[in-house]
């Protein structure tokens, strides 16, 4: 096999996988008898362990990814890092076996080890495992991005997400959140009795959001199918057919634009509740929200972006036309057009207009939500329920339908 790489980091991990073959040690073994997590010795022994202080009959056998290494002569220092923290390793080569020595020597940044040794807290009061049996568990074959930094470019964070939380604690930290988010709006629902579905993902005709879909063909049937854009239909069926409180949490799929706050295919909660009008599910809403701000952060206030939100309720109501009279400073109900289309043009909005006869070609209402984004948005910081929005934004409600001649039905 040839070593010549580009990169001189992958053909050496190449060269060692080749050498721990040659010496009779499997690369990649199938399994290893682990019996803690980082976590569980940190979580007892942090405090309880004095400086220099050995526990001999604390002994572990733990397994993680290898991110430092610091060699000292014929002694170590490494830390290994598994899902719920890291932990520095101790290990003196005359210690171990020939086998384990060996795999050691060949050992790189990013692989996957086990150790098994006992807990002591070094000189410098840093917590420490000294390593008695080594073992590479899955020798890796690409070099890991800069330790220190880890990926800067925020391209590769999103294309290459399993190097991002390799190298970022806080990244990781994201996703269990967003895990601890998901479990609790489930409890929360289940407890109001309502019943969580699945709705088809495949479905022969698109519906409950604009959104262009995303086509494909069914073989068997010989028909075009889409890939849904929203739960809503089917949910709205199932109240029909006599659930009265129903929702899901599923993945959706719009054919559109793409960029780092909108991905083609994305989780959306949605949920129905016979009997209630929006204010009713107003109330619920920011009841869910200020109980999963409690339940996962311990409190009702948060900070994001160098800003405290509080989620205690109720939360402000703020209706589009109250929100153009507080911050765009018009009266909304007597307002020409004329004086309409000035005032978006004025804060910078870009008004649709015919190219040959110059006439606009927005509805007011439309008029009127570009104004409140444009004047508006940019203050409600706070947790906020903008209401009556213009019809003209909604193409399923009922007032909007009749004025498009619509029939009321549940197909679109």
């Amino acid at each position: 096999m040839s070593f010549n790489d580009d990169n001189p980091l992958r053909a050496e991990k190449r060269k060692k996988l080749n050498q721990l073959k040659e010496k009779g040690i499997n690369p990649f073994p199938y399994s290893f008898d682990r019996n803690a997590h980082v976590v569980d010795i940190i979580t007892r022994y942090i405090s309880e362990l004095t400086i220099g202080e050995k526990r001999p009959e604390a002994h572990f056998k733990i397994a993680g990814r290898l991110m430092t290494l610091r060699a000292m002569g014929k002694a170590s220092f490494f830390n290994i890092q598994d899902q719920t923290g890291r932990l520095q390793i101790y290990i003196k080569n005359e210690e171990l076996s020939e086998t384990d020595r060996t795999a050691f020597e060949l050992v790189d940044l990013g692989d996957i080890v086990g150790v098994e040794g006992y807990v002591f807290k070094t000189q410098k009061g840093e917590l420490s495992l000294h390593c008695k049996s080594f073992q590479i568990l899955t020798k890796t074959l690409e070099p890991l991005p800069e330790k220190f930094h880890g990926i800067a470019d925020v391209e590769i964070k999103y294309r290459h997400r399993h190097l991002d939380l390799i190298t970022d604690a806080d990244s990781r930290k994201v996703f269990e959140t967003r895990v601890k988010i998901i479990r609790e709006i489930r409890k929360f629902l289940d407890a109001r009795g309502f019943m969580e579905v699945e709705t088809p993902v495949l479905q022969p005709v698109y519906g409950g959001a604009a959104a262009h879909p995303f086509t494909t063909h069914h073989r068997a049937l010989d028909m075009q199918l889409y890939m849904k854009i929203s739960p809503e239909l089917y949910l709205k069926r199932l109240l029909v057919g006599g659930f009265e409180k129903v929702y899901e949490i599923g993945k959706n799929f719009r054919n559109e634009g793409i960029d780092r706050s909108h991905n083609p295919e994305f989780t959306m909660l949605e949920w129905y509740e016979a009997y209630t009008d929006y204010n009713y599910q107003m109330l619920q809403f920011e009841e869910l929200v200020s109980f999963l701000a409690k339940e996962i952060t311990g409190s009702y206030k948060v900070q994001y972006q160098g800003k405290e939100i509080d989620f205690t309720t109720p939360w402000r109501r703020l209706t589009v036309k109250d929100g153009l009279r507080e911050y765009a400073q018009i009266e909304p109900d007597t307002i020409s057009d004329d004086a309409l289309v000035a005032a978006v043009e004025k804060h910078g909005g870009d008004v649709s207009r015919d190219k040959t006869t110059g006439r606009v070609q927005v509805s007011r209402g439309e008029l009127m939500m570009e104004l409140f984004e444009l004047t508006a948005e940019e203050h409600l910081w706070d947790r906020t329920f903008v209401m009556d929005q213009a019809v003209e934004m909604w193409a399923l409600t009922k007032s909007h339908r009749k004025e498009k001649g619509l029939v009321e039905r549940f197909e679109p």
